[in-house]
């Protein structure tokens, strides 16, 4: 059976780290770009805050092409759509025909994006989709992965939890009510090492900031509250 020519949506953390690692042991899917959001104004990853260098260096050791799209400081939901709609059309004249992704039990989140592909004939791939996430957490580090926290809602969460490197212990320290995968915009993680690696992504850590933002009317944001505002703890990772 010929394979499915497939384009990643590659946020640099570990859950499409993850994903990425099963898809690519799968005869069936042939993955043949990353794709990645960044935000234009400062060149590092949406949402996450990474520096493009370290984005690029980790496409770079994993070996797939890679494609950064550029997005406005704070975009709206019909500049990103139509960005994406841009890149998708550009991938169906590659003769790519599905896309995937590292997320895990976001229901609506799912829906949105396999309502959008759908419009332009792609179907979507979910390969960790409702796997538990304290035994995605488990496998991911038993796999040899590594991963540190770039950024996480200060709701849960101080400026010393940034800056770490997840371990075994990591599970049984989080606050109550906090996914293990961070799934619900808890956290965010920088993958920088693992069996989808050439070599590991070599950095330091810089200062640490904290950010306020207005709360958008999204599943697919950093964190989610009730609140007008939310606020945001970022590390900066700086590439050596």
């Amino acid at each position: 059976m010929k394979k499915r020519k497939t384009y990643f949506n590659w946020s640099s953390g570990k859950d499409s780290a993850l994903a990425l690692y099963h898809l690519l042991q799968n005869k069936n899917y042939a993955v043949e770009e990353l794709i990645t959001t960044v935000n234009g104004h400062y060149n590092r990853v949406s949402m996450h805050g990474l520096r493009n260098e370290l984005l690029v260096a980790q496409t770079e050791s994993i070996g797939i092409k890679s494609n950064l799209i550029e997005l406005p400081e704070m975009p709206n939901m019909e500049t990103y759509e139509q960005k994406m709609s841009e890149t998708v059309s550009r991938l169906k004249s590659e003769g790519f025909t599905h896309s995937a992704f590292g997320d895990i039990f976001l229901e609506d989140l799912r829906q949105y994006r396999e309502d959008q592909l759908a419009k332009q004939g792609f179907k979507a791939v979910f390969p960790i989709w409702k796997r538990d996430t304290k035994a995605l957490l488990n496998e991911f580090l038993e796999l040899g992965f590594k991963t540190i926290i770039v950024c996480a809602n200060s709701k849960y969460f101080n400026e010393d939890f940034v800056g770490t490197v997840i371990d075994k212990n990591f599970i049984d320290n989080l606050p109550e009510g906090v996914d293990p995968c961070g799934e619900n915009g808890e956290f965010h993680t920088f993958c920088f090492d693992g069996p989808i690696f050439k070599t590991p992504i070599d950095f330091s850590i810089g200062k640490k900031v904290y950010r306020e933002y207005k709360n958008p009317n999204t599943d697919d944001s950093v964190c989610k509250s009730d609140a007008e505002n939310y606020g945001v703890w970022y590390c900066d990772l700086i590439p050596k």
